[in-house]
């Protein structure tokens, strides 16, 4: 059968100008306008504070993140950070809940020097096992001298005064004499130090060398 280009054209003509008349009504003026106000749904303010739709698939923490956006924008506040969490281990077990920490009161921790102080205290891979071997359990200097393969209790006391000092570590007698514990409520500030340094670790978002950065000191 042979084929009519001629109609084929005519009828393509057609159709392209039915399109053209659905068109018509969107403007370049009014496609702009649409495009802006999609724009801004997406980028809402409160105050300061960008709001971040999305950022988490369980609504009950969008709900939270929701919330400490629209009271740090309407307070002026820099930031505000709300924390939860559960540690159990052996037959101690703690729950936590921080809503809505103020993140200057934080920042204010290094200008005062407190930060520097507390890090200088626990800063040793010393200091750190220790605080780790007790984490996991309660344990006496023996203990700690056998599972931290340290030679002597002196090396282990010299370590674990400055913990007791800070009030870090103290020893729980209800546990039995010389067996030493973390302080219950230090728990949640060890577990969250942790979750925080894990953060500055994360390859998804930036990649650092801290062993050269330990050596340019």
């Amino acid at each position: 059968m042979q084929r009519d280009y001629d109609a084929e054209i005519d009828n393509l003509q057609k159709e392209l100008s039915k399109i053209k008349e659905l068109l018509q009504p969107i403007t370049p003026g009014l496609l702009q306008e649409h495009m802006k106000t999609s724009a801004n749904k997406s980028h809402k303010k409160v105050g300061h504070i960008e709001k971040m739709p999305n950022m988490h698939p369980d609504p009950n923490i969008m709900n939270i993140l929701d919330r400490l956006e629209n009271n740090c924008g309407s307070k002026g506040e820099n930031g505000c950070i709300t924390y939860i969490g559960v540690f159990s281990s052996g037959d101690r077990h703690l729950t936590w809940i921080r809503n809505e920490v103020n993140t200057e009161n934080l920042l204010v921790l290094i200008e005062n020097r407190t930060a520097g102080k507390v890090l200088a205290c626990i800063g040793s891979n010393d200091r750190l096992n220790i605080l780790l071997s007790i984490l996991k359990k309660p344990m006496t200097v023996a203990q700690l001298v056998e599972g931290c393969g340290y030679n002597s209790t002196g090396q282990v006391y010299h370590h674990l005064k400055p913990l007791v000092a800070a009030d870090l570590v103290i020893e729980d007698k209800n546990e039995g004499k010389g067996v030493y514990v973390i302080q219950p409520h230090r728990v949640q500030g060890i577990i969250m130090l942790l979750a925080g340094i894990s953060d500055m670790l994360d390859p998804q978002y930036t990649q650092g060398n801290w062993e050269q950065s330990e050596q340019n000191e």
